[in-house]
């Protein structure tokens, strides 16, 4: 009966970088199915019956409901965010020892519609109002932080402030080390004015002060086409799968039309913190780097539990552009999650995929979708997916076949930035430069700042088409 309410919600594959556009786009969906009259909700501000409400929710939706304890009582937890986090400890699957689900969660609705529609604002409440700089940052080392990203018309952007680009001070503190990561989080992510002293890439000193602000994202951040060898190479970095879905189809339109025109014969997908979005625009990235062969064979398959099972759905290939690829390259790190890692898994069983990157990808084969409650909207984990050879349960994340450190030292489309170069040398000489040569280990505490840094990224897969019986 509950998940009767939602059947008109967008379904949403959600795992955790800044979303931002200047308005929320409603994506078409690609196949028109009926619809059932949604039953109305009972709106209530009551905390504790909304508590109540969350439970019922998932009790009915959660791909693991039937571990969740009867004597589970919501009551006992603060407010939804709670609830949801408590509740993943009820995720054991086959072959796993520890609870899968990472990722359930609960928001405001304001805040979800502004993240979800890329209303500039990091995956958190704290500067929802205020927006952000446009700033994602890691550190390369110990005491190196790197700019790591930039969003185009964000104030960092507008500012002119480059990936790469080491920073060296903020608001004159100049303990830029792995110790003051809170210091640091609460002025990049938190703060609504920093002051940054900048080192680019020519040894030059710039002191640059930023103001948050809402802006537009645009996620498409580089294309370019490399001729090395005699080898044509196409080149994309893709930031997010969310956004203005309509600019987004126009780009890909527009880069796979280059890549076709300039007689492109191997393609560098650039997914290093590509958290995820719509699964719609999943699929358009697939059909355009699908080759003839795989047109028209099985995409995915989405799988519900069993009180639900009547929603499983498949999608099917449906070839875009004239690429004909054997195989295609990704670059990816820990942050490339779910629609991202979806893509992958969806074409392994039809070209060779090659992965490069210095770690694992972050592990995200479930989804759910939003459910409304009070003024809040909950997300427990409520369906798998899987690609043509039944493969999905990939909650450890791909392993790369190259292992090589994000080049944070250099600027996008740069190659002789680690991964990108691990790329063209496997295009142009058949095989990836030893890891002796392309991989560092990095510190514990290093690796440790750079995950809480991720943290407030978004990282997730967007369903736009309706469910229906």
């Amino acid at each position: 009966m509950l998940f009767k309410i939602n059947r008109l919600l967008p379904v949403i594959i959600v795992a955790l970088s800044s979303i931002v556009a200047c308005k929320k786009t409603q994506d078409v969906p690609s196949t028109a199915t009926p619809t059932p009259t949604p039953i109305p909700v009972a709106v209530t501000t009551d905390p504790q019956l909304i508590k109540d409400s969350v439970l019922l929710y998932t009790k009915d939706v959660y791909l693991w409901y039937n571990q969740i304890p009867s004597l589970f009582n919501p009551r006992s937890y603060t407010d939804p965010v709670e609830i949801m986090t408590a509740i993943r400890q009820y995720s054991i699957e086959p072959g796993f020892s520890a609870p899968v689900d990472r990722w359930s969660f609960a928001m405001k609705k304001t805040e979800w519609d502004n993240l979800s529609g890329g209303l500039g604002s990091t995956f958190s409440a704290t500067n929802a109002a205020s927006g952000d700089f446009g700033l994602g940052i890691f550190f390369l080392t110990e005491g190196d932080l790197r700019v790591k990203s930039v969003e185009r018309e964000s104030p960092a952007g507008q500012a002119g402030i480059r990936r790469s680009w080491r920073i060296t001070k903020i608001n004159g503190s100049t303990n830029i080390t792995t110790s003051n990561s809170t210091f640091i989080i609460d002025n990049v992510f938190n703060g609504t004015q920093t002051t940054f002293t900048f080192i680019k890439p020519d040894g030059t000193s710039v002191d640059i002060t930023l103001n948050a602000a809402h802006y537009k994202e645009h996620p498409v951040y580089l294309d370019s086409v490399y001729t090395i060898n005699s080898k044509k190479i196409g080149y994309l970095v893709f930031n997010s799968f969310l956004g203005d879905t309509v600019e987004i189809n126009n780009e890909f339109n527009r880069v796979f039309s280059n890549f076709a025109s300039q007689n492109v014969a191997d393609v560098v997908i650039d997914l290093r913190y590509n958290g995820g979005g719509y699964v719609s625009l999943q699929e358009k990235l697939a059909n355009y780097l699908i080759n003839a062969s795989g047109n028209n064979n099985l995409m995915m398959k989405q799988q519900y539990n069993d009180k639900n099972s009547a929603y499983n759905s498949s999608t099917y290939f449906k070839k875009l552009g004239s690429l004909n690829l054997s195989r295609v390259f990704f670059i990816v790190t820990n942050g490339t999650a779910s629609a991202s890692e979806l893509l992958i898994n969806n074409l392994k069983p039809y070209m060779d995929v090659k992965l490069i990157g210095p770690t694992n990808t972050h592990g995200k084969p479930v989804g759910f979708f939003p459910i409304p409650v009070g003024d809040w909207y909950i997300f427990p984990v409520s369906f798998r997916s899987t690609n043509k050879n039944g493969e999905g349960n990939y909650f450890n994340g791909f392993p790369v076949n190259a292992q090589v450190n994000d080049g944070l030292s250099k600027d996008w489309g740069d190659v002789t930035e680690s991964c990108l170069a691990s790329a063209v040398k496997y295009i142009t000489g058949g095989a990836f430069r030893t890891q002796g040569e392309t991989y560092q280990e990095q510190l514990p505490q290093v690796k440790q700042s750079n995950s809480v840094l991720d943290e407030p990224s978004f990282k997730g897969m967007v369903e736009t088409r309706r469910l229906s019986k």
